[in-house]
């Protein structure tokens, strides 16, 4: 027999969001149970967002440091991938161990329990035996991990994934990256620049494919001057591995390398949490809820596995929705109408709202409105390439979209994103002061050209 433990609420799943909900409601005074098989905190805190961000400075000082002959005079670059290592085990992930976040949690008041959880039925959570019966409800936030595309031979392979890189202690001298999307492009990058001969591989017909095609070009050239070698409209017929060298036989040509690292997108964790027994659909590719992130009877779904973003930020967002729900507050309600990313590639590339495809597509009178970054005065100082694209309907006179390309993308898309969540008129936002000199006065140039 099942052992039943009553509580309020359940959170399922303890990534940023999942931590940040159970956290919020035990200081709130209910009593919460928290859910998780791996580390609390999730994925970016150990395998994604911190660490390869540590990755990426170290990666974009090697760069900075290899422009000083054109600007400044001479300076000799020694790679040493160790102390990225290190900084990632000792400063970062505490070498992989979420004893800090657990007793971060347990101090704001609710109970970890380390396994996995299935749900039972509507408020019902089963953890290796025991049945937590929650009154308010259960809030999932399973997340995702790493997608595997049905390659032949891969899957026997010994290929990477980020969760492997994120651990790594030395460089391979060649690598083979299959996927060209936010993780695989930003890990090429890195990879290229300490050294390692970089193939990127992407089934698309362009690197970062969800991006405007503007952003892309610009990364494309990037990339070239880094070394690395980008093969798109590829067709993967199949992966072998023999003697320490993985083979990538593609329609016209076989890519080989020391390492693999495949960064084919991420595959939600739905598939074995129970969704059947509250009248989901367990093979759904993402859950559907409303404004206050409700999914079912006394059920919550928030971050990856809702599909508006696989966002830190949106996950923590959405967070604070489902609690202001959970403890009977008011709004606001969740809006996804301005919803921001940033793709930290050197030149970063930050996004908002509707592409220009995406406004068109949803039935918008559109006009767009386009500049280089290396025509704007501090462009041309710090001899920077990048574009600003906005993207715009023209009826409400409002922008519904805006791609940043850039040394400070995402610090330039701060603006923008506020004025597509604000609506701010365009009329408006051609009335502003644009400091002198700065990357973010190159929109001024793109609303002129709008």
């Amino acid at each position: 027999m099942s052992e039943h433990t009553e509580v309020d609420v359940v959170v399922l799943g303890l990534g940023p969001g999942g931590e940040a909900v159970a956290g919020q409601l035990a200081q709130a005074g209910l009593k919460v149970v928290g859910v998780d098989r791996r580390l609390v905190g999730g994925e970016c805190p150990y395998f994604g967002c911190v660490p390869s961000k540590m990755m990426i400075r170290a990666a974009d000082a090697l760069a900075e440091s290899r422009r000083v002959p054109e600007l400044s005079g001479a300076v000799e670059v020694r790679p040493d991938w160790g102390i990225v290592a290190d900084r990632i085990r000792d400063e970062a992930t505490d070498d992989w161990d979420d004893a800090v976040a657990v007793e971060r949690l347990v101090k704001a008041g609710a109970t970890f329990v380390r396994g996995h959880g299935r749900l039972t039925g509507p408020g019902r959570v089963e953890v290796d035996g025991t049945t937590y019966v929650a009154s308010r409800g259960v809030v999932l936030n399973t997340g995702t991990e790493p997608g595997v595309p049905p390659v032949d031979g891969l899957a026997d392979t010994p290929y990477w994934t980020n969760r492997d890189i994120m651990q790594l202690r030395e460089l391979p001298a060649t690598l083979v990256v299959i996927g060209g999307g936010a993780i695989g492009a930003e890990l090429a990058q890195v990879m290229a620049r300490f050294g390692v001969a970089v193939t990127l591989i992407e089934v698309a017909e362009r690197i970062l494919a969800p991006e405007e095609p503007e952003a892309s070009a610009v990364v494309a050239a990037a990339f070239a001057h880094d070394g690395i070698q980008v093969l798109t409209g590829a067709t993967i017929s199949s992966v072998s591995y023999a003697e320490g060298t993985f083979s990538v036989h593609l329609e016209d040509q076989v890519v080989s390398a020391d390492k693999l690292l495949v960064a084919a997108g991420r595959r939600p964790n739905l598939g074995d949490v129970g969704l059947e027994t509250v009248g989901l659909d367990p093979s759904a590719r993402a859950i559907e809820t409303d404004e206050r992130m409700r999914a079912g009877d006394k059920l919550w779904a928030i971050g990856d596995i809702v599909g508006k973003g696989a966002f830190t930020h949106v996950s923590m967002y959405q967070s604070e929705v489902a609690v202001r729900d959970i403890l009977g507050q008011d709004g606001p309600w969740a809006d996804y109408r301005a919803v921001s990313r940033v793709t930290f590639t050197d030149p970063e590339v930050g996004s908002v709202g509707l592409s220009e495809k995406q406004a068109r597509e949803a039935g918008l009178q559109v006009t767009t409105g386009t500049t280089a970054l290396g025509d704007s005065t501090r462009g041309w100082i710090a001899k920077a390439d990048g574009v600003i694209k906005l993207v715009a309907d023209a009826d409400r006179g409002i922008l519904v979209g805006a791609t940043a390309v850039g040394p400070s993308g995402g610090e330039i898309m701060s603006m923008l994103a506020t004025a597509v969540h604000a609506e701010v008129p365009v009329s408006t936002l051609k009335t502003m002061h644009f400091a002198y000199p700065t990357f973010h006065r190159a929109v001024q140039s793109a609303l002129a050209d709008l």
